[in-house]
């Protein structure tokens, strides 16, 4: 029970920042959103640092889980494939992905003016980047560590700056899901031209 509770008020928390922004963080509209009392919300994560630090972690947790979480029967035996489609799955027209993308683009705004946010988001940037590094790597299986990490810098900011403007209704989901798309495949030919073939005696 407890911690459905504490999901429930992580997941109020996330709309809460979607739609208000940081500067818009209310204890007490987290608790209203979550249907638990402000004391609970204080019991759960003592301050209102605690909550965005938390809340923060509840985001990526959540994009991990929708980005990969297809069953792994429907994966495809092509890494390729498997990388667009875990890139591509950040574009849907769902409130739960609206909603964690807006939440992502507001902390991220604020980590500008906030140091101690700053160093929460740029932990969980260096567990994204890492992981979609390897997911590049499955692809590109002799490309160098430091070739791979800028691929995954370049296509991440991408993402984010497409999805922002996909979210502030600037670009159509298809065409900002297509951008995507050739923008993995110019990473992906770059690091074909740069890398040397494996050559086993």
């Amino acid at each position: 029970m407890g911690a459905d509770r504490r999901a429930a008020i992580l997941r109020g928390a996330a709309r809460v920042i979607a739609r208000h922004g940081v500067r818009g963080l209310r204890v007490t509209e987290v608790a209203a959103e979550a249907g638990v009392s402000t004391a609970l919300v204080y019991y759960h994560f003592k301050d209102r640092a605690g909550i965005l630090h938390h809340t923060l972690e509840f985001i990526s947790d959540r994009a991990g889980r929708y980005t990969s979480g297809h069953p792994r029967r429907e994966r495809d035996s092509d890494p390729r494939r498997d990388l667009e489609r875990s890139l591509l799955l950040e574009f849907q027209d769902r409130p739960e992905v609206r909603e964690n993308s807006t939440a992502w683009g507001e902390l991220q705004a604020t980590a500008v003016f906030d140091p101690e946010l700053r160093h929460a988001l740029a932990a969980a940037r260096t567990v994204w980047i890492g992981e979609l590094s390897c997911a590049i790597g499955r692809v590109h299986p002799a490309a160098s560590a430091p070739a791979l990490t800028e691929s995954a810098e370049r296509l991440t900011a991408t993402l984010e700056g497409l999805s922002t403007r996909w979210l502030s209704g600037l670009l159509p989901l298809g065409h900002a899901r297509e951008l995507m798309r050739d923008a993995l495949a110019v990473e992906l030919t770059r690091l074909a031209r740069h890398t040397t073939p494996l050559v086993f005696d």
